[in-house]
């Protein structure tokens, strides 16, 4: 299996976090956890789907999947590539006049986003690529093609850092009184932009928080209240959404 990270030609950085390289030579089904950015997938050999309720549902080869507040299920045919881009927390809507928040728990077609020829066009361009040089080259030059010039949403920025400097625990109504903005407008915006709530967005920042201190030496109670959970069962019900497992049943198995 390969994964391959790779950071976006200069221009596209402050929208891109990373163009990823991902191959495997097997069939395999697997979990992805709920994230704050949103991801475009070309698959360039073989094919990708979503499983749910032991149903299987093929996704077209060009795809994006918006953000999510419960795990998926994907499953990759035998020899499969793809290249991923994955966008930082407020890059989709400099590329896309399509409101993020309409792609929350989705998987869509990319041609559903963008013009249908450009779409195709990138699709025959990757399907002849000799190698993994040649196809970032051309994922890099769609991006281009799309990139909008219009300003970044400094209030929103600003309350994405807020919300990961507080790891997630910060109250929503304290994030208003700091912005001097009031709860409506200020969701509205946060939605069309990120694609997802601020309280929402901020319990995903919160669950990753959690993820990376379950490689450690702490407990399962030290990281609860850690992260600010008012008791043990609303940490494993939070957890359960977010993975399908207890904190105990995804520790067993790091």
């Amino acid at each position: 299996m390969k994964f391959e990270a790779h950071l976006p030609t200069e221009k596209l950085r402050p929208y891109i976090r990373q163009l990823v390289v991902s191959e495997n030579a097997s069939e395999s089904e697997y979990k992805v956890f709920p994230s704050t950015g949103m991801v475009i997938g070309f698959q360039y050999r073989g094919t990708l789907s979503t499983v749910q309720d032991n149903t299987a549902t093929r996704l077209t080869s060009a795809g994006i999947t918006g953000i999510a507040d419960r795990y998926r299920i994907f499953r990759n045919s035998a020899g499969i590539g793809t290249i991923l881009v994955y966008f930082t927390e407020t890059g989709f809507a400099h590329f896309a006049t399509h409101p993020a928040h309409e792609l929350f728990n989705l998987s869509l077609s990319l041609k559903d986003i963008f013009r249908k020829d450009d779409v195709s066009r990138v699709e025959d361009l990757l399907s002849d690529a000799r190698n993994d040089q040649q196809r970032l080259h051309i994922t890099e030059q769609f991006l281009l093609s799309q990139l909008k010039e219009r300003e970044q949403d400094q209030l929103i920025s600003e309350a994405v850092r807020l919300i990961y400097t507080s790891k997630g625990n910060i109250r929503i109504k304290d994030l208003n009184e700091r912005l001097f903005i009031s709860q409506s407008p200020f969701e509205k915006r946060f939605r069309k932009v990120v694609g997802i709530s601020a309280k929402k967005f901020a319990s995903i920042v919160r669950f990753n928080n959690v993820l990376s201190s379950m490689n450690g030496l702490k407990s399962l109670e030290e990281i609860c209240y850690e992260n600010g959970f008012f008791d043990q069962a609303h940490f494993i019900h939070n957890f359960k959404q977010y993975t399908g497992q207890t904190p105990e049943q995804f520790k067993r198995f790091i």
